[in-house]
């Protein structure tokens, strides 16, 4: 053959006028069926180009395949603004989103595993109870008798049917959660006070609005006090069923009180809920195993059959690496694809270094990185190739050790013959990279813009933020700080603990350590949430639509909008395009949604408030020489100064922004809506909100996620001026260098899942490194160059 094809030209993935988001006209050329990482601060544009540009398009042209039947009920997705995007691939994302934390969810059936084994113990189960629904805790069994209509061109058809049963697992007495809830009376109300002197201390339950007129209408004395109700009253006013009653020529609904919270509040995940309603949960509320099912969540049926002597909930509480070797040792010929496809999933949990889950763990108590590599887990074994891979810092919640073998599955993915991208900012995963974009230089507005693009080697030569701190090495520190104190941990065995007993000292920095499923988020979400002064910040996603911004979500916008109101001799309200400030065209979204069925919608300014928002009338209001629009529009940078001092000055707005700027947020505007931040960003945000708790003890869960390695200096500063201002700082986390700047560190293991669960460490970082009998002290001895 002479000369090359010409298919093997199409060797590269070209980008060509990127400006999504905050992206300034990026070109980019990346080369395929190589591992490229893409670097920069957080907020510098990665994600945009690498999610928001390649990854859209790719799967917005996939889409584009389909019919326009199958696009109706697929998402619809708008062309990326890009001018050009050559070369691109089939885009499988696997991103860094927190799974769903409904409380029927768990590893088993989000992975699939759950749904095999259902079949599995439907064909070989002895005795044999029913079809696959009838292994499953979210299907009840329903009986039913009567007349079945089927309307058609012959006329109506009847059926009777007499008791079918239809089968499903769900155990009746929990409805399949596993737990059952009581309530603490006293949490509830104050029995010496009546309704109206507010005896109710459920959130939302004030006498002066609606509900006190409701409890009036139902009947209630609102002067008696509830310790003098009769057993009937109190049983109305806790466990009323619904019931209809006319409140000043008003039709209103009464229901009890528990029964209206067992509605609301209980049916959702308790991690969902806002911080005081959670409060009040957890102090209201004991969830107690139940005791028909045992937390299995399965009907007595389910649980009667049984394949070698193990029934399905056996097999969903062993550690997956036990029940691998179960299923290896099972031989049945007449399941054989069944059991073969069940291997391989277990197997692959294995390999990626989640062997030690079970499958009855609910996924919403799942780490990000948990949660990312189990979506990991139906790829590994794809004969797909010629694929693009997008992974979103792959190495969250890895301890150095285990982000080695994340390493080599990112290769073998690339080996295969598959384009990998990967967002990252550890420099052990962007070590490995065959190419390297770095953005920046700042974030932002400040970002954007490509930096570098070439080798690691090159990079390293660079000037850039990134090429500067690739080779940064934390140093142990010469002085620690004593503990003023301690916090005791006794007999802890949440997960997969031991019967830990361990002091956590109080004054300093203290960090949690070890190997991903060790124990550590079971050690301090078991045995410290909840203490009075504990303020836990953990990774959990922030919820907000495209109409919250960090002014609302940090409770920034009460203080603006009243100096506003003050200024002007108005109501605050107006100062919101969430309520009657807001322009009456776009309801103060600022864009006009055009729906147009299977094709994108399409967003435009809209025209009357040219996007700011809110009523003409409102931007005439002004503070200190600026209007509401303007101010929102403003750097937290900027509002510092503005809200600072002069006539603006306004003490309560100036605290919160001096912790966002804290926190390293300062080029963020006000009025940006959360769903354009990065990752981050959003987890530094919710650290400058939940600040303002008032706790002596901080725990913090891995604050480093997201960050690039020059935000981590800013970091660590913070932590040491929470330390210093009295505070108790337990941070869990795996990077070297916070683990280096700690005062005071706890190491867990030796392994995962029943191979942790104990403290194999206590002490200094400078004893960790000396004596180098655990794996974290091996690589923080590599790390600090010991």
């Amino acid at each position: 053959m002479t000369g090359a094809h010409a298919a093997d030209s199409h060797d590269l993935i070209r980008v060509q006028g990127a400006r999504v988001n905050n992206l300034k006209d990026v070109s980019v050329e990346i080369p395929k069926r190589r591992l490229t990482a893409f670097t920069g601060v957080s907020g510098s544009g990665k994600s945009s180009l690498v999610f928001s540009t390649i990854a859209a398009e790719s799967q917005r042209m996939i889409n584009e395949t389909y019919s326009a039947f199958v696009q109706g009920f697929m998402p619809t997705l708008a062309r990326p603004e890009v001018d050009l995007l050559e070369g691109l691939t089939t885009a499988i994302i696997v991103d860094q989103e927190r799974m769903g934390s409904n409380p029927r969810s768990t590893v088993g059936t989000v992975t699939d595993a759950n749904a095999m084994l259902r079949i599995l113990f439907s064909r070989l189960g002895k005795p044999h109870v029913g079809p696959p629904t009838a292994f499953s805790f979210n299907v009840p069994t329903r009986t039913a008798s009567g007349v079945m209509k089927t309307e058609s061109g012959q006329g109506d058809k009847k059926t009777v049917v007499r008791n079918a049963v239809y089968l499903g697992g769900m155990c009746p007495r929990c409805e399949g959660m596993g737990a059952i809830n009581d309530f603490d009376l006293t949490a509830i109300y104050d029995e010496t006070k009546s309704l109206a002197e507010g005896a109710l201390t459920v959130p939302g339950y004030s006498m002066d609005g609606w509900y006190g007129r409701i409890f009036a209408g139902a009947g209630f004395d609102m002067d008696k006090p509830i310790a003098t109700y009769s057993e009937k009253e109190r049983r109305k006013l806790l466990y009323g069923e619904p019931e209809k009653i006319k409140v000043e020529g008003v039709n209103l609904t009464y229901e009890g009180v528990l029964t209206k919270v067992q509605k609301s509040m209980l049916s959702k995940d308790v991690e969902s809920m806002q911080p005081h309603v959670r409060r009040f949960v957890e102090r209201a509320v004991t969830f107690t195993t139940c005791p028909d099912c045992d937390g299995t969540r399965l009907s007595a049926e389910a649980r009667s059959s049984r394949i070698d002597g193990k029934n399905i909930a056996d097999l969903c509480a062993m550690q997956i690496t036990d029940l691998a070797a179960w299923v290896r040792d099972l031989d049945e010929p007449s399941a054989a694809p069944l059991l073969r496809g069940l291997q391989h999933l277990l197997d692959s949990f294995a390999e990626i270094g989640l062997g030690y889950l079970s499958l009855e763990r609910p996924s919403g108590t799942l780490s990000g990185g948990e949660a990312q590599r189990t979506k990991m887990i139906r790829h590994l074994g794809s004969s797909l190739t010629d694929v693009t891979y997008v992974f979103d810092e792959p190495t969250i919640g890895l301890h150095p050790h285990d982000i080695e073998r994340m390493n080599q599955l990112l290769l073998q993915l690339r080996d295969k013959g598959n384009t990998v991208l990967v967002v990252e900012h550890k420099p052990e995963t962007i070590a490995i990279a065959d190419h390297v974009v770095d953005l920046g230089p700042g974030a932002g507005t400040d970002g954007g813009t490509v930096c570098y693009e070439g080798s690691v080697d090159g990079l390293r030569g660079t000037g850039t933020i990134t090429g500067r701190h690739l080779d940064d090495r934390a140093t142990l520190k010469e002085e620690v700080r004593t503990a003023s104190g301690a916090m005791e941990v006794r007999n802890a065995a949440t997960h997969n603990l031991q019967d830990v007993d361990v002091d956590l000292p109080l004054g300093v920095l203290c960090v949690v350590t070890g190997v991903a499923g060790s124990g550590k988020s079971s050690l301090v979400h078991g045995s410290l949430a909840g203490r009075d002064g504990v303020v836990v910040i953990d990774q959990g996603a922030i919820r907000g639509s495209r109409r919250s911004n960090p002014a609302t979500y940090t409770g920034l916008l009460e203080p603006i909008r009243k100096a506003f109101a003050k200024a002007n001799g108005v109501k605050p309200a107006l100062f919101s395009s969430n309520s009657e400030g807001a322009c009456p065209t776009c309801n103060g979204a600022g864009v006009i949604y055009s729906e147009l069925g299977v094709m994108a919608t399409v967003e435009s300014t809209c025209e009357d408030c040219e996007g700011r928002r809110f009523q003409a009338s409102v931007l005439e209001y002004t503070l200190g020489g600026r209007n509401i629009a303007e101010v929102l529009a403003m750097s937290v940078t900027e509002a510092e100064g503005f809200f600072g001092d002069g006539e603006a000055r306004t003490p309560a707005a100036h605290k919160i922004l001096d912790r966002l700027a804290d926190v390293g947020l300062g080029y963020l505007s006000l009025g940006q809506p959360l769903t354009t931040l990065s990752g981050g960003e959003r987890q530094r945000l919710k650290l400058a909100a939940q600040m303002a708790e008032k706790g002596d003890v901080y725990v913090l869960d891995e604050p480093t996620t997201g960050l690039h390695l020059a935000d981590v200096e800013q970091l660590l500063g913070l932590l040491d001026r929470l330390v210093e201002s009295g505070k108790s700082v337990i941070v869990i986390e795996h990077h070297q260098a916070v683990m280096a700047h700690a005062d005071w560190i706890i190491d867990l293991g030796p392994g995962a899942g029943h191979d942790g669960g104990t403290v194999v460490f206590e002490g200094t970082p400078d004893d960790l490194v000396s004596g180098r009998k655990t794996l974290t002290g091996q690589h923080l001895a590599a790390y600090v160059g010991a």
